[in-house]
C-alpha cells in the first residue's frame, strides 16, 4: 500500500513540475523593467524567451516576437534548449509512468517489468527537472549581469543617464518551483521502484552427492579356519590331490577332521 501510494505521489508531484515547466517557458515575464529610480512610469517594458512585450499606461500591449535566431546571444539560445529539453523528457516520463502505475492493470505486465518503467520515468523527471533548474538559473545570472552593468553605465559622468534596467520575472520563480517540484517527483518514483521489484529467494536449493564410492558385496559360502593355521590364505592340502573315489564313482573330498 505505502508502495502504491509513493508512486501516485510522486506521479502528481512530477506532473505539477512539467506543467510548471511549460507554463515558465511559454510566461513573457522572464525579465521586467525595474521602476527603481526610472522617471519614465508610462510604458512598462517586459521580456520572455520568445518575445518581447511593452505595455502603456491606458492599458495597451504590444508585443513582437524574436525574428532572428543567429541575432540572439548564446546564453539565450542555450536557455531555451534546455527549457525545451525538460519539456520534452517530462511529457516522455509522465507517458511511461502512467502505463507504470500499480493501480493501472494492462495486460500480464509483471511488476519486475513495471519496477523498470517506474525506475526509467523517474530518472526522466530529475533530468526535466535539472535541466529547467538549470535555465532558469543562467537565465538569472545574465540578468544579475546586465543590471550591475547598467547601474554602473548610469552614473558614469556628470549627468544621471538613463537607462532600463531588468530584473528578475515571475517566469524565473516559477520555473524554479516547478523544476523542483519535478526533481522531488522523481525521486519519489526512484524510491517506489524498489517495492516493486519482486523479493527472491534468499536460500538456493543444494544438491548433496554421497561422498563414498559404491561397493557391491558377493555372498559365497562360510569358511571354518582353525586358529592354528599361520598364514590366512588357504593352502590345498595333499588330500586335496590324492582324493578317493567312492564305491558309487562319485569324488569325495577330506573333511575338516582330516587335517587334525
Amino acid at each position: 500500500m505505502s508502495v502504491t501510494i509513493c508512486q501516485s505521489m510522486g506521479f502528481v508531484v512530477s506532473a505539477l513540475g512539467i506543467g510548471g515547466i511549460i507554463a515558465s517557458t511559454c510566461m513573457d515575464q522572464w525579465s521586467t523593467q525595474d521602476l527603481y529610480n526610472n522617471p519614465v512610469t508610462a510604458v512598462f517594458n517586459y521580456q520572455g524567451l520568445w518575445r518581447t512585450c511593452v505595455r502603456e499606461s491606458s492599458g495597451f500591449t504590444e508585443c513582437r516576437g524574436y525574428f532572428t535566431i543567429l541575432g540572439l546571444p548564446a546564453m539565450f539560445q542555450a536557455v531555451r534548449a534546455l527549457m525545451i529539453v525538460g519539456i520534452v523528457l517530462g511529457i516522455l516520463g509522465l507517458l511511461v509512468c502512467i502505463f507504470a502505475l500499480k493501480c493501472i492493470r494492462i495486460g500480464n505486465m509483471e511488476d519486475s517489468a513495471k519496477a523498470s518503467m517506474t525506475l526509467t520515468s523517474g530518472i526522466m523527471f530529475i533530468v526535466a527537472g535539472l535541466c529547467a533548474i538549470t535555465g532558469v538559473s543562467v537565465f538569472a545570472n545574465m540578468l544579475v549581469t546586465n543590471f550591475w552593468m547598467s547601474t554602473a553605465n548610469m552614473y558614469q559622468g556628470m549627468y544621471q543617464n538613463v537607462q532600463n534596467r531588468y530584473t528578475f520575472g515571475s517566469a524565473l520563480f516559477v520555473g524554479w518551483v516547478a523544476g523542483g517540484l519535478a526533481l522531488v517527483g522523481g525521486i519519489m518514483m526512484c524510491l517506489a521502484c524498489r517495492g516493486l521489484i519482486p523479493e527472491e529467494s534468499r536460500y538456493k536449493a543444494v544438491s548433496y552427492n554421497a561422498s563414498g564410492r559404491n561397493i557391491s558385496y558377493r555372498t559365497g559360502p562360510y569358511k571354518v579356519a582353525s586358529g592354528y593355521e599361520p598364514e590366512t590364505k588357504t593352502k590345498k592340502g595333499a588330500g586335496y590331490e590324492e582324493a578317493a573315489r567312492s564305491e558309487d564313482g562319485r569324488r569325495s573330498y577330506p573333511s575338516k577332521y582330516d587335517y587334525v
